[in-house]
């Protein structure tokens, strides 16, 4: 006999599919006498596809939760470079940032160039000298680079940051959904070993009343 299709048409709004809640083993098995193996192996299965997903959606909440804050650190950067190219004065509450960034050059009457550092590895990091700029260049991986314009930049940056966050909590919502569904089938395959124990353990004792009354 293959095995049981244990699976409910309901699903989550990402289409993972809700296990069911065996309410009683020896109806869903198809009576007192049917193998249990094989819903044994069924649900056991279940349990590792739920598993297998749990993993995946693991993984990319990791990379989420490392590629947010660096989303917004370049979004807060950008967004420095326009309001600071516009002429915008902010309260700066960092005290490595210099407060004189905006001041003019009493030699030349233009705004002093920004001076920063930019990080090349872990612990490595190298000076620069920022040109006014209305220009940015973005690494969007695999090896691509471009250029946007500052405003450009920031509408970006911000609809990837959107993106990301929504998809963090989507992926937190389904990791707790797989979860509940592991618990389920677990809970199922307990119940189901525990029935066929039982039945066994009365076959046994029905046995040995035959085999007194016989003698």
């Amino acid at each position: 006999m293959p095995p049981k299709v244990i699976f409910q048409e309901d699903k989550n709004p990402r289409g993972i599919p809700k296990a069911p809640f065996i309410t009683n083993v020896e109806e869903y098995i198809g009576g007192p006498d049917a193998e249990i193996e094989e819903t044994l192996k069924s649900f056991q299965d279940a349990i590792a596809k739920y598993r297998y997903m749990e993993s995946n959606l693991t993984q990319r909440r990791s990379s989420l939760d490392e590629k947010i804050p660096d989303i917004k650190k370049t979004l807060s950067m950008v967004q420095f470079l326009r309001d600071r190219r516009e002429g915008k004065s902010k309260a700066q509450s960092d005290d490595d940032l210099e407060d004189d960034l905006d001041e003019e050059d009493e030699s030349t009457g233009s705004k002093k160039p920004m001076i920063t550092t930019f990080e090349l590895n872990d612990t490595l990091f190298a000076e620069a000298e920022l040109e006014d700029t209305d220009t940015v260049y973005l690494w969007l991986g695999a090896n691509v680079m471009l250029s946007y314009k500052l405003p450009a930049a920031i509408a970006l940056l911000q609809s990837k940051l959107e993106v990301a966050e929504a998809s963090l909590k989507t992926t937190a919502e389904d990791l707790e959904f797989l979860r509940e569904q592991t618990t389920i089938m677990e809970v199922n395959t307990a119940r189901a070993y525990n029935w066929d124990v039982k039945r066994r353990r009365e076959r046994r004792v029905k046995e040995e009343g035959k085999a007194v009354d016989l003698s």
